[in-house]
């Protein structure tokens, strides 16, 4: 008789790790506690248009493909991608803007023009980042993050030294230009965490930035869910939608099952790619792995404040990714990471996804996201959500030139409060937990129990970090770390 693995939530790290688990002969049944999948990554339909709430980039197509190669398929067989050109924009100020294209000769020319001789100086940073990428990418994020040594290879002992200088001190030895280090700073965003608190490591984040570019999968990212629940189903993964789990059941320091809606499923395995935090108070509290103390201490990527704003007509002077770095980036970072408060002037980013794709809003109007990032925890109201938009949107007009306020349709917004509600995020966190230096590889929560036998996590919270490639590995490694019981 197949062995079974009841699964919490219905991410990509948890669709990862139940196709994984199928296809090497569980018995794998999902429960999601919201009525779509996805996770963070669902939609917003409204009036025509049609909004990503969660993830709106799609970079590190590689670890896509090979996600999809491990089953015999690809990521054609079920979504259809296009490399944006140009990959985004960057707004400093009034016409003051630097376009980030579809290849790194144009970025070359862009920076040339911008900072002269910085163009040789960016080709040997991205061959380093791509060197990198290689390495982590390749191998070291596919480790489990079960021992210090799986750090430890001939080409990383060549890299120790990047491990403890910065991606922050690493940009500004070569590049004194302040926008052009502000565009190499941005990519490790995706890590949660500054710059200056990131192994300079990580400039892998560079390479696929500028090395492997931007792309965008055809109605939008809830496609890539879409396709990874048909290979689910095609695997005889039974999903549940509405199934909020309220306990985690445990005999003899074993776990045996959930309460699923008042009903108990029982389970071989249990594996949950819900939030970690959350995950633990299903138990009883002395097996849970980590204190409230553990959690207060870590550094957490930033929350954010969402719109989802329908146009009654094109925009100007946007493309599909827009960001607006007309602030102080130090300030903004400072009260995310150091103040947990809301930031005087934020930095902020716009997505415009019917620039590039019909299917996001009805002909001739536009769909558009704006995100703020924002600390954990900071306090959620109306009043806040709606002086922020009024902000962010003022300057929106003056840096882009045009009135937008008049050819509104509808806003919806997402923030603090939503986060916790929706997916029972610790604190509200958007990302997960940052990637610094004392948060890397082992040192994260850890993927198997060290307290309950037989209980599994994995996600944004665990190996080997934020974003939504590393889900789809850390889904593959959960998995693997099963497979391994038997």
């Amino acid at each position: 008789m197949k062995k079974k693995v009841a699964i919490i939530g219905s991410g990509f790290a948890s669709l990862a790790a139940a196709c994984y688990l199928a296809k090497d002969g569980y018995e794998v049944e999902i429960f999601e506690k919201n009525s779509n999948i996805g996770g963070r990554a669902r939609q917003l339909k409204k009036d025509g248009f049609c909004f990503d709430i969660g993830p709106t980039w799609y970079w590190m197509p590689d670890v896509f493909e090979r996600f999809f190669a491990d089953f015999g398929k690809k990521p054609s067989d079920y979504y259809e991608l296009e490399k944006l050109s140009p990959a985004y924009k960057v707004f400093f100020g009034e016409e003051d803007s630097i376009t980030i294209e579809d290849s790194l000769d144009k970025i070359c020319a862009a920076f040339e023009a911008e900072e002269p001789g910085s163009s040789k100086k960016l080709k040997e940073f991205i061959k380093e980042a791509k060197d990198n990428y290689d390495i982590a990418i390749k191998d070291l994020v596919y480790r489990p993050g079960v021992s210090p040594l799986e750090l430890v290879t001939p080409t990383t002992a060549g890299k120790i030294g990047q491990f403890f200088s910065t991606i922050s001190k690493e940009v500004r030895k070569e590049f004194s230009n302040t926008k052009l280090i502000q565009i190499l700073e941005f990519p490790v965003l995706f890590l949660g965490a500054k710059a200056s608190n990131t192994p300079a490591f990580y400039s892998f984040m560079n390479y696929a930035d500028f090395g492997l570019g931007t792309w965008h999968p055809k109605g939008g990212m809830y496609k890539v869910i879409e396709g990874m629940e048909s290979l689910a189903k095609s695997l005889d993964i039974k999903i549940n939608v509405n199934a909020p789990v309220s306990e985690i059941f445990v005999e003899n320091n074993t776990a045996t099952g959930m309460q699923v809606n008042g009903k108990k499923i029982k389970a071989d395995y249990i594996l949950s790619g819900a939030d970690y935090h959350h995950t633990e108070t299903l138990l009883p509290e002395y097996k849970r792995q980590y204190k409230e103390s553990y959690w207060q201490k870590k550094t957490f990527a930033p929350s954010a404040l969402l719109f989802f704003a329908g146009f009654n007509k094109k925009l100007e002077n946007v493309t599909h990714h827009t960001l607006f770095f007309d602030t102080d980036f130090e300030k903004h970072a400072k009260a995310i990471y150091d103040d947990a408060d809301w930031p005087e002037n934020p930095l902020f980013y716009a997505s415009f996804p019917s620039v590039t794709d019909d299917a996001a809003a009805p002909d001739g109007k536009e769909a558009g996201i704006f995100l703020i990032p924002l600390a954990p925890d900071v306090e959620d109201t109306p009043e806040i959500r709606e002086k922020y938009f009024q902000k962010i949107i003022t300057r929106f007009e003056s840096l882009t030139n045009q009135n937008v306020t008049d050819h509104l349709l509808f806003k919806e917004s997402f923030c603090v409060k939503d986060f916790k509600e929706e997916y029972n995020s610790y604190k509200g966190n958007a990302y997960g937990l940052a990637n610094t230096l004392l948060q890397t590889a082992f040192l994260r929560p850890k993927l198997k129990s060290k307290k309950v036998h037989k209980l599994f996590f994995t996600g944004q919270l665990s190996v080997p970090g934020p974003g939504v490639p590393p889900s789809l590995i850390s889904g593959k490694l959960a998995a693997g770390l099963i497979q391994k019981e038997d």
